[in-house]
């Protein structure tokens, strides 16, 4: 008992001497802990301290002014100090230039000045998905900004000593005039793919001949075309096909010309070399058919009555909703259900000529008897309403009650050129019906084997003339109606002729 007494008295005088060793070190360490507490609690010091470190690419030699000396918990400052940014913006859907401005983080103060400036609000507000809008800032403030309200103009908002200042920048387009042509073997756009020839042009060419050629029907291996058309470049880059301005058209063996020409009311037409109108005063199928379901037949058998019962019109199959279209100018003598035509609509026309559309799932919204139209307009949308079997447009041509066939009936052309503007249309036209002459060349040829015409163009400001400084009025009505046929998938190209 003794001995353990000793034992622990032992331990016990080691241990004092332990810790009378470390109190020190215990205190200085406690004392260091509050006042590193007590320093972070305090705000910072304002003095004659160390600026933090700026990274400036305007000038590394320049001293930086003195600046509040930063908390000593606070990370190290890099920035940019006084150099301008460029970034390019894409415009998105919905996008607001104050909704750039905030994305951006640029300043709104300057958006508001700018859009005070005179006479540019509409071209600087006015945006499109896709539009690119280039701005120069200094931390947000506007310097420069820039953007293509057109394409030939592009305006520049600059940043000067009293203000902002804005101008339009005019960027010229320049027309160059080019001839391509290529035989047709497979279909109408690998042809004019291997010419060289962009799908727009390929569709403007058949609009000229639509209402002379079936492309769905009349298509033949062998077919030829040649086209003489502008390209469009800015700054010496190619940026489009523009206007066709003389076309011939080989179908079959028989040769078919057209030249663009434009009236003193600046309205813009195609016609034959001797002054007649290429557009007729009835479009030889009013709808963007897949293929003809039925065609005119007197002596028909009734799919649905079982009987003999004539077939006094053309049926074009096509999907239900599809948009009918008026075959020619006239007016609405008959809107509304007609027995076994279910919705239909009957046209009167000039030269007592009446068309009549039936099975519409419904009528276009501005459709009432008595209503005048013009040769494109939207008279309403397939569909199978009456007795049909399915949805198609069943179409009808009468001249004086009489019915005649839609696909072979002669359709009577509109107004040829007369006394003056004939003259004037010659002398216009003979240059560029000159290039539509065959090239001089063997048989195996690009031009006649599916390639382009490579041919430089000879006489070009002549051919110009008035063709290039003005627009075609646009057709009212699209040409694809007569570029489908049962195998149609939506892809034009894969358009395939008929062989005969």
């Amino acid at each position: 008992m003794h001995s353990n007494n000793t034992e622990h008295t032992k331990i016990f005088r080691q241990f004092k001497q332990l810790t009378t060793r470390v109190a020190p070190y215990a205190a200085a360490a406690g004392a260091a802990l509050i006042w590193w507490h007590a320093a972070g609690d305090m705000p910072a010091a304002v003095g004659d301290g160390p600026a933090p470190l700026v990274l400036s690419k305007a000038s590394t030699a320049e001293k930086a002014p003195s600046a509040p000396t930063a908390p000593l918990r606070a990370p190290l400052v890099v920035q940019q100090a006084g150099v301008a940014s460029t970034v390019q913006i894409i415009v998105a859907r919905n996008d607001t230039l104050d909704a750039i401005f905030r994305r951006m983080a640029l300043d709104i103060a300057d958006l508001a000045a700018i859009r005070r400036l005179p006479g540019i609000r509409q071209s600087l507000d006015l945006l499109k998905p896709g539009d690119a809008i280039k701005v120069t800032h200094t931390a947000g403030g506007i310097r420069e900004l820039t953007r293509k309200v057109s394409e030939t103009q592009t305006l520049e908002v600059v940043r000067e000593d009293a203000g902002f200042a804005a101008k339009l920048i005019d960027d010229p387009v320049q027309a160059q005039v080019r001839v391509a042509g290529a035989r047709i073997d497979t279909s109408l756009f690998e042809a004019a793919e291997a010419a060289g020839v962009s799908d727009t042009l390929t569709l403007k060419l058949a609009d000229v001949f639509a209402w002379d050629i079936d492309f769905v029907l009349d298509i033949r291996e062998g077919d030829r075309f040649t086209a003489v058309y502008e390209q469009i470049y800015q700054d010496g880059k190619y940026l489009r096909d523009g206007e066709l301005l003389a076309a011939e058209f080989v179908n079959n063996g028989k040769v078919y010309r057209a030249v663009r020409f434009i009236a003193e009311s600046g309205a813009a037409s195609y016609y034959s070399p001797d002054g007649q109108a290429m557009r007729k005063a009835f479009l030889r199928a009013p709808v963007e058919f897949t293929r003809v379901s039925s065609v005119f037949n007197p002596h028909r058998m009734h799919p649905i009555l079982n009987r003999i019962r004539g077939h006094m019109g053309t049926d074009y199959a096509a999907p239900t909703g599809t948009p009918v279209h008026a075959a020619g100018d006239g007016r609405i003598s008959f809107a509304g259900w007609r027995g076994g035509y279910g919705n239909s609509l009957v046209l009167a026309h000039s030269h007592s000529v009446s068309t009549l559309y039936g099975h519409l799932s419904r009528f276009a919204k501005h459709v009432h008897v008595g209503t005048y139209l013009q040769q494109g307009d939207v008279i309403g949308y397939v569909g199978m309403t009456g007795l049909a079997t399915g949805p198609h447009l069943h179409y009808e041509y009468l001249v004086n009650g009489v019915h005649k066939n839609p696909q072979t009936v002669h359709l009577p052309g509109a107004e040829p050129l007369h006394a003056q503007a004939l003259e004037r249309f010659r002398r216009t036209a003979a240059p560029l019906l000159a290039q539509l002459q065959p090239p001089q060349a063997t048989p195996s040829s690009a031009g006649l084997a599916g390639g382009p015409i490579a041919r430089p163009p000879a006489a070009e400001a002549a051919a110009v003339g008035p063709f290039a400084v003005e627009s075609a009025a646009g057709s009212a009505f699209s040409v694809s109606l007569v570029l489908d046929e049962p195998r149609f998938d939506g892809d034009a190209s894969s358009l395939a002729l008929n062989r005969p």
